[in-house]
């Protein structure tokens, strides 16, 4: 069944991947472009258009067909939607791809070109290492990739050995980094750590603290505007939504017994701060709220959890397997604002879209070794915080949501004036180029 609703899914993106860009090149000012040109790369469809053809080919994953359709933003989560979709955020490779064909300064020309786009489903590509048959080839993927790169228009590769060239990764890079000596394999494949791609920026949901060339980039969400219009809709509506709730922690995990984890101490301190109380606590109606979260039932469902947090003044947001979540972007798009555990959750990673210097204005950091070991209440710590300062932290957050979200693919004109994810996304692409490429000539490290 999934196969046959693919079919026409698998035309629609032969023709985008193979296709001229949308922007009419002609409307573009020259002067505008200067020093902002971004040239796509064409790769044979086994790096891209035959991935999506797959998508319900690792049983053990899951199937990912159903988030396919709207260029990768998924099905609306409701006939009437304008904004909202059912968005996987494995398929960021995709949607990313989308708006790159509309970027207004593209050259068919790479040797005209400041930056070069690979249009590589690298997140897809390594389902078959990570669930697939090749689990036991991993460090492989990316050698076809460079074998090509290398034997196509060398000179693209060559003439700054890849220190201007990008790709995006949809998973965190800590699945494409095991190491190449690995024996017995690991978890995730080797992509990082080959020497190939040492040079190649690589956007990620989630990167690393170390590797120079790992940028972290918002993971999508669920919440894709296609105009102006419903994006001040949408923000005046979490600025007036009324906050009944001080903290909300919204995911899974913190049940099973074993080794203390901030998780399980913030379902103890919240069901305990719940108990017993039957009045207006400090001005909220309750003090503690969790929405379940477990085995992902929230994911593709935002109605579950978007209500909750316009409800909620502060939204607790713990490390898990990996130090960052999703929910961190679907908090600051209620208007709620993050509580974070780690540095690593959010402010080591998001540089270019959350300002490091200005976390203490929109967010609350509590580290989580204060919570599990010294007896920290968070509860206690969200109450100290001045009405007034958390009224202005919300301002914030308000002020950030068009910084974090995926806008719309062929949207209007005057939403296009609000730089978005994608757009910021691009302008630290091509500093970090300048930054490394002068004249053509590569500085070296």
């Amino acid at each position: 069944m999934a196969s046959a609703l693919l079919i026409p899914f698998f035309f629609f993106f032969l023709a985008l991947v193979t296709s001229d860009p949308v922007i009419d090149q002609a409307d573009t000012n020259p002067t505008e472009c200067d020093d902002r040109w971004i040239h796509i790369r064409r790769l044979p469809s086994i790096f891209n258009l035959d991935l999506l053809s797959t998508c319900s080919g690792y049983p053990l994953f899951g199937d990912l067909c159903p988030f396919l359709p709207n260029h990768g933003l998924g099905h609306k989560t409701h006939n009437l939607s304008q904004s909202w979709y059912r968005t996987d955020s494995l398929i960021m490779e995709l949607i990313f791809h989308r708006r790159m064909l509309e970027y207004p300064c593209l050259t068919s020309d790479p040797v005209q070109a400041d930056a070069v786009y690979l249009p590589y489903y690298t997140g897809l590509d390594a389902m078959k290492y990570l669930y697939g048959p090749e689990v036991n080839s991993s460090a492989d993927q990316g050698l076809e990739l460079f074998r090509f790169l290398q034997d196509d228009m060398p000179e693209v590769w060559d003439r700054n050995s890849g220190h201007d060239h990008f790709m995006v990764l949809a998973r965190p890079a800590w699945d494409f980094s095991q190491p190449l000596d690995s024996d017995p394999p690991t978890w995730g494949t080797s992509l990082l750590e080959l020497p190939h791609f040492f040079n190649v920026t690589a956007l990620t949901v989630e990167s690393r603290a170390w590797p120079w060339q790992e940028q972290a980039v918002p993971y999508p969400t669920s919440f894709h505007p296609p105009n102006l219009s419903l994006l001040q809709s949408w923000i005046q509506r979490a600025r007036r939504s009324k906050r009944t709730c001080l903290m909300l922690f919204a995911g899974g995990g913190g049940v099973a017994t074993g080794n203390p984890n901030i998780r399980r101490s913030i379902r103890n301190e919240c069901v305990n701060s719940t108990r017993n109380v039957t009045h207006n606590v400090h001005g909220y109606l309750k003090l503690c709220d969790i929405v379940d979260c477990s085995n992902g039932i929230c994911e593709h469902d935002p109605i579950r959890f978007m209500k909750p947090m316009l409800q909620a003044s502060f939204c607790l947001q713990p490390p898990g397997d990996t130090p960052t979540r999703r929910s961190i972007f679907d908090s600051i798009l209620a208007g709620c604002i993050p509580v974070f555990f780690e540095e690593m959750s959010a402010r080591t990673q998001y540089g270019w879209h959350l300002p490091e210097d200005q976390y203490p204005e929109f967010s609350v950091y509590i580290p989580k070794e204060d919570v599990v070991f010294k007896d920290t209440r968070i509860l206690d710590v969200l109450r100290n915080i001045p009405r007034a300062k958390v009224r202005r932290m919300r301002e914030k957050v308000l002020g950030l949501i068009p910084r974090i979200m995926y806008r719309k693919h062929g949207s209007s004109m005057g939403l296009r004036t609000k730089k978005d994810a994608f757009d910021i996304a691009i302008e630290g692409v091509l500093q970090r180029v300048r930054s490394r490429v002068h004249r053509g000539q590569v500085f070296v490290l």
